[in-house]
């Protein structure tokens, strides 16, 4: 990768550990100025469901993505000095550099926690493992390895650490901190046939503890098939963490002409007591963990999509305490992916489910993102739409029944988007992380976008080397 060159004045206002630093950086006033902090993104090198992207602390918005050899990357913004670090490749993914690789994988993308120390967390590089990690007890393989590096230095994030101690089969890593301090990683354990799994650490994620399934994968007696599950998780009430999942039918190989597709349906909801160890479903009924479909369909049903095709989207509580969730629905074209898929908002009023509209008022197209609730009714989603190819504000005043659009934050004519969900104790001017896919090319100019658009970077800045060996 090549380094930016910074003034030791950027680098001492970006680390907070460093103090009695006065400098003021400059740049030249000609300098050309590019909406997008780095280009080498790689791939798809971001989405909603690992997560938290990024986190904001004491002005500064740290955010990572998926880059060259779909290593980690991560880059910070000075809020008050406007000034960048970064990025700096976080650790090294098996992914990239599997024998035979022919294509990206882009399971591994990264996901970003600051513990209680001010150390930062970077999950990464797995899809299931690989055969040679030996047996998956809870699911089965595919490729990578889910693997953990630790900033060198409290809020530094130009050195890491890669350690030993989570689980190399998996996939899907979303990670939260306590009130306690207490972090929660949560992971697919293997590939598309294995159970969801949580691992607790109590000292700052230096160790964790062995994984507990909550979601069970199995056999279908009646199809030729088996149950599986995608899921997003997030912070409840006190010590509560909410979790909204899909089904995923995952077919054998030999099952139909399709053979294995994305096949996934429905939208669930429930809840995690974690000092209890308890589990419930959105009217307080305990549920039997780790959770089957069976128990799934008739206990925490939020909606039925019927034969449409979803994409599992994010939850949040509003101020009542009462669960949102969007959740990506389409038809069934035929297809592995199963066609285009609108964003939904639904939300639970202490006795139903209501709404189930998609977001900007459309039938058809293809379009994600996330949202934020705020007051008794607002609701903002961040809303990345390939037909219209722009990522925009809706908003809502009435608890999602109806949505305007608001500012325009990103456009592209070329292209389609990749986004993140919202950054962890988001500033209003950095939300979300976001990048436009060109099939022209895979490297990926990645957007921080906030309520007036992208944070610009001097080009020279934002201009880096590139994966030479991707695929086109």
């Amino acid at each position: 990768m090549k380094k930016t060159l910074l003034s030791i004045a950027t680098l001492c206002l970006v680390q907070l550990g460093l103090a009695g630093c006065d400098a003021t950086p400059s740049s030249e006033p000609s300098e050309q100025v590019a909406g997008y902090f780095a280009d080498n993104g790689t791939g798809n090198p971001l989405a909603v469901v690992q997560h938290p992207a990024g986190e904001y602390h004491d002005g500064i918005t740290y955010v990572s993505y998926q880059g060259p050899f779909e290593d980690p990357y991560v880059a910070a913004y000075n809020h008050e000095a406007k000034t960048w670090l970064g990025p700096f490749r976080a650790g090294t993914s098996e992914l990239g550099r599997r024998e035979g690789r022919t294509k990206f994988d882009n399971h591994g993308k990264p996901t970003l926690l600051i513990d209680d120390e001010g150390y930062i967390h970077i999950f990464y590089g797995g899809h299931g493992g690989d055969r040679h990690h030996g047996e998956n007890t809870l699911g089965n393989v595919h490729h990578g390895a889910n693997k953990h590096s630790i900033s060198k230095r409290p809020f530094d994030i130009t050195e890491w650490d890669e350690v030993d101690n989570i689980s190399v089969f998996g996939t899907y890593n979303q990670a939260l901190k306590m009130d306690n301090g207490d972090i929660y990683l949560f992971y697919r354990h293997g590939a598309h046939r294995s159970n969801w799994v949580y691992q607790r650490s109590t000292d700052n994620g230096r160790t964790f503890e062995a994984p507990v399934s909550f979601l069970k994968h199995k056999r279908r007696t009646d199809l030729k098939a088996e149950d599986s599950w995608y899921a997003w998780v997030g912070h409840g009430e006190k010590d509560e963490i909410i979790v909204t999942f899909d089904y995923h039918l995952c077919w054998d190989w030999d099952a139909n002409e399709r053979g294995h597709t994305t096949e996934r349906h429905d939208a669930h909801y429930m809840v995690f007591n974690t000092v209890t160890g308890d589990w419930t479903n959105v009217q307080g009924e305990s549920l039997n963990i780790p959770l089957t479909r069976e128990e799934a369909e008739v206990k925490t049903l939020a909606m039925s999509t019927g034969p449409d095709w979803t994409f599992n989207g994010s939850t949040y509580l509003d101020t009542q305490g009462f669960p949102h969730i969007t959740t990506n629905v389409g038809v069934d074209l035929g297809l592995k992916t199963g066609g285009p898929k609108l964003l939904r908002h639904l939300r639970w009023d202490g006795e139903q489910w209501l709404g189930g509209n998609s977001v900007n008022g459309l039938a058809a197209g293809n379009s994600r993102g996330d949202f934020i609730l705020s007051g008794e009714s607002n609701v903002e989603v961040i809303l990345a739409d390939d037909e219209s190819g722009e990522v925009a504000q809706w908003l809502s005043n009435n608890n999602g029944e109806t949505f305007t659009k608001g500012n325009v934050l990103l456009t592209t004519q070329n292209g389609t988007f990749a986004i993140t969900s919202i950054i962890k104790n988001a500033h209003p001017d950095a939300l979300v992380i976001a990048a436009i896919k060109d099939k022209a090319s895979p490297h990926r100019q990645i957007y921080l976008l906030g309520n007036e658009g992208p944070i610009g970077r001097p080009l020279s800045e934002a201009t880096l080397e590139k994966d030479t060996s991707v695929f086109y």
